[in-house]
């Protein structure tokens, strides 16, 4: 029975707490690349990426090797303890890449909440101040400090209040609802008439494109203005590139798409190729504003974790993943924008490179049914898809930016084919 996916689901409901929700009750068995078998022996294709961790696709084989190699030499030691050469090699090679035109620091963490909670913890540091501005929709992780900036309550932040204090949110661009680029500028001067003084803002943290939110991207107008906010009040501007991040949009870093930079950004997701590595880089002297003993972690810079990551940046370099990921953005926008016909639901297509997604409505409003019905149906056919945005109404596209022509083309075929089914059911 456990060698079923029905099995090891029991065994999950039995064992696990229900708050780990699941995407999918599909146990994987094995993965390569951009295709995963399960438990039972059926083949998937991996439109997920383990929520943007794998842009160098599952099991990269430089990645394995330089793994395997890691674990002929040494699997940890805590770099407080014993330092390596690894983590400042990567230090190096990140700050070198890092889209600031000033001298750059980095350190490892674990987690995307981790690097974003110490980029806070910098920015305070830095400024003295305790104020911190994040936007709705946005999502910045599930620990309390990285939840109070998360921009959406449900499922994230029900019954886990109070949260940490001097947290502020401002609208976030979406023309689509309705949310201009000076509506979301107002957001924030109607926070500093009301609710903050500049004075006692430390940070204003920003996802370029927001991931969970809904794949919005961030307007460039919208981007220069947080830009001259921050200079005006001398408030440190942090980029969450978590799930932008390592090839995903086209560019490195998605803040590379704009003539605005960063003062910090936070890493993590794609850096590793699969194993849990996450980072703060920035201008050094925000980077050295705590005292020594400040940041850190015990697995922080895991040895192995280093030497994934310093594949992962080989290969994204070496099979020109950054250019690959704008032909199967392009791929997959004009595969939808051939299905608008047939799904009128499709209410706008968009995206930058190979982040794109879908969102739909029915009858003038947020369907999040029609994504649920959609969903399923890709997975009946072999397709693995998430869904996303404040409403539950979007479909985002994660697939491996390895991702052979051919598989791009078989998925493509499966989205299709869901869609239209969706479509047809609901009329």
């Amino acid at each position: 029975m456990s060698e079923s996916n029905a099995g090891w689901n029991e065994r999950r409901l039995a064992a696990t707490p229900r708050g780990v929700g699941l995407n999918t009750t599909v146990f994987v068995a094995h993965a390569r690349n951009a295709e995963v078998w399960d438990v039972e022996g059926r083949r998937y294709i991996d439109f997920a990426g383990g929520i943007g961790v794998l842009n160098t696709g599952h099991l990269h084989p430089k990645v394995q090797a330089a793994v395997a190699a890691q674990l002929e030499r040494c699997s940890h030691s805590c770099y407080q303890v014993m330092p390596y050469p690894g983590y400042v090699e990567l230090a190096e090679k990140l700050n070198a890449r890092a889209p600031i035109t000033a001298p750059v620091k980095s350190f490892f963490v674990t987690t995307g909440a981790e690097a974003v909670e110490n980029a806070v913890k910098l920015a305070r540091a830095h400024t003295g101040r305790p104020g911190v501005i994040a936007f709705a929709g946005g999502f910045h992780g599930r620990t309390l400090l990285a939840l109070a900036l998360t921009g959406k309550v449900a499922p994230y932040k029900l019954g886990f209040g109070p949260f940490p204090a001097d947290i502020y949110h401002a609208p976030f661009p979406n023309p689509l609802h309705g949310v201009s680029s000076d509506d979301a500028i107002a957001g924030i001067d109607s926070l500093f008439r009301t609710s903050i003084e500049p004075t006692r803002v430390a940070a204003i943290i920003v996802e370029p494109v927001q991931g969970e939110g809904g794949f919005y991207p961030a307007p460039p107008e919208f981007l220069r203005a947080l830009r001259t906010i921050c200079d005006e009040h001398g408030i440190v501007l942090i980029a969450d590139e978590i799930q932008t991040g390592f090839g995903r949009t086209g560019r490195l870093f998605a803040m590379e798409h704009h003539d605005v930079e960063a003062d910090l950004i936070t890493v993590a997701k794609s850096l590793a190729g699969g194993f849990p590595l996450a980072g703060v880089c920035g201008r050094a002297g925000i980077m050295d504003a705590p005292a020594p003993g400040g940041l850190g972690g015990t697995y922080g810079g895991n040895p192995l974790g280093v030497a994934a990551a310093l594949a992962v940046l080989d290969v994204i370099d070496d099979e020109r993943l950054c250019e690959r990921a704008i032909v199967i953005g392009d791929a997959i926008k004009a595969r939808l924008a051939t299905l608008r016909a047939d799904v009128p639901q499709i209410a706008e297509v968009r995206g930058i490179g190979a982040m794109v997604a879908a969102e739909f409505f029915e009858n003038g409003r947020p369907s999040p049914g029609f994504v649920t019905e959609a969903r399923n149906r890709a997975l009946d056919l072999g397709l693995i898809l998430l869904g996303c945005g404040s409403h539950g109404n979007v479909i985002r596209f994660l697939c491996p930016l390895t991702i052979a022509d051919a598989v791009l083309g078989e998925a493509l075929d499966m989205l299709g084919t869901a869609l239209r089914e969706t479509a047809a059911h609901g009329r």
